[in-house]
C-alpha cells in the first residue's frame, strides 16, 4: 500500500501523528520514540504499515525502518496485534527491547501498558524460536561469533546477532554487518546501535 508518507506534521497526540501530504491529513498511529522526533509545522517522513480489514483502515507510521521492521516482527507473534506491538515499542528503544528478548527479560516487556506476563512470554518464546532458525542459517553461511575472539567477545557477537534477527535482519545482513566490526570495547546494545546506524 503506502511505503511512506511525507509532509508537514499538523497534529501530535498520544500515539498519533497527522501528516499533511498534498492537502490530505493522514492519521498515523505511532510510538513515543517516533513522536519524539516530530514537531508540529515541520516536514517529516514516516515509513508506514497499513492494517486493512473489513471495517478497519489504520495506518501505522515510524520514523525509521528499524522500528517498522521490529513492529512487523512483533505482529508475527500469536496474540500480538498492532496496539500491543506499539505499546511494546513505546516502552524502550528497538535495540534495548531486542536485547531484553534475547536475555528472557519479561519485566522489560511487561512494563509496556496492556502487556501482561503471558504476552511477554509468548513474544520471547516465538521470537527466540525465530532467532534459533536464523542462527542455524548464520552458521551454515560461515559466520561464527567465536571467530572474533574467545569468551566474552564471542558471546557479545552471538547475542548481537540474535538481537538483530529479532529486529528483522536477514542472516546475510547480519553476517555482513558484524564480520569486520570492532566490538571489543562495545556492549551488546552498542554493537546493535552501531549496526542500525550504519544501515540507515
Amino acid at each position: 500500500m503506502f511505503y511512506y508518507l511525507e509532509g508537514s506534521v499538523t497534529v501530535i497526540d498520544q500515539n498519533l501523528a497527522v501528516i499533511d501530504a498534498a492537502g490530505v491529513g493522514y492519521a498515523c498511529f505511532t510510538t513515543m520514540n517516533t513522536l519524539s522526533h516530530l514537531e508540529i509545522g515541520k516536514k517529516a517522513r514516516l515509513y508506514t504499515f497499513c492494517n486493512i480489514k473489513e471495517d478497519i483502515f489504520d495506518i501505522y507510521g515510524f520514523y525509521d525502518m528499524r522500528e517498522k521492521r521490529f513492529f512487523e516482527q512483533l505482529l508475527t507473534v500469536s496474540g500480538v496485534g498492532p496496539k500491543a506491538a506499539l505499546s511494546i515499542l513505546s516502552s524502550g528503544t528497538p535495540e534495548s527491547l531486542a536485547v531484553a528478548i534475547v536475555n528472557d527479560d519479561e519485566r522489560a516487556l511487561t512494563s509496556a501498558p496492556g502487556v501482561g506476563k503471558k504476552i511477554a512470554q509468548r513474544v520471547i518464546l516465538e521470537l527466540k524460536d525465530k532467532i534459533a532458525k536464523e542462527s542455524a542459517g548464520l552458521k551454515s553461511s560461515g559466520f561464527s561469533p567465536a571467530l572474533a575472539g574467545a569468551g566474552t567477545a564471542g558471546t557479545k557477537l552471538s547475542d548481537a546477532a540474535s538481537a538483530l534477527a529479532v529486529l528483522g535482519y536477514s542472516q546475510s545482513e547480519i553476517t555482513a554487518a558484524l564480520r569486520n566490526m570492532e566490538t571489543e570495547t562495545l556492549t551488546v546494545e552498542e554493537i546493535i546501535r552501531q549496526v542500525l546506524k550504519n544501515s540507515l
